[in-house]
C-alpha cells in the first residue's frame, strides 16, 4: 500500500483512535472520573491532530496544482473525520453536563 491509499488509511485509523478515545471521555465522565476524562479528551486531539496533518497535506497538495483524486476511499476518510469531530463535541458536552450533575448531587 503507498500513495493515496496509504494517506487515506492513516487518516481512518487516526481518527478512528480519536473516536475511540473521545468515547472513552465520555465513558469516564460518566462514572465520575473527570480527570480520566480529560485526559481521554487530550489523548483524543492528538490522534485527530496526526488525522488531520495527513488531510491538510492533500490540502496543500492540491492548492500547490497537483490535484487529488477523489476516490470512495478518500470519501470514506473524510466522514470519519467529521464525524470524530462531532463526537468530540458532544464529549465535551456530555462531560460538562455530568460535572454539573456532580456538583448538584453534592
Amino acid at each position: 500500500m503507498e500513495g493515496m491509499e496509504l494517506i487515506c488509511f492513516n487518516i481512518i485509523s487516526s481518527v478512528g483512535m480519536a473516536k475511540s478515545s473521545y468515547v472513552e471521555a465520555m465513558r469516564a465522565a460518566a462514572a465520575g472520573n473527570f480527570d480520566e476524562a480529560t485526559a481521554k479528551i487530550k489523548e483524543g486531539d492528538g490522534f485527530y491532530a496526526q488525522g488531520h496533518n495527513a488531510h491538510s497535506d492533500l490540502i496543500e497538495q492540491e492548492s500547490n496544482g497537483t490535484p487529488v483524486v477523489p476516490s470512495l476511499l478518500l470519501l470514506h476518510a473524510e466522514d470519519q473525520m467529521m464525524s470524530s469531530e462531532t463526537i468530540r463535541l458532544m464529549a465535551e458536552e456530555n462531560i460538562k453536563l455530568y460535572k454539573r450533575l456532580s456538583e448538584m448531587a453534592n
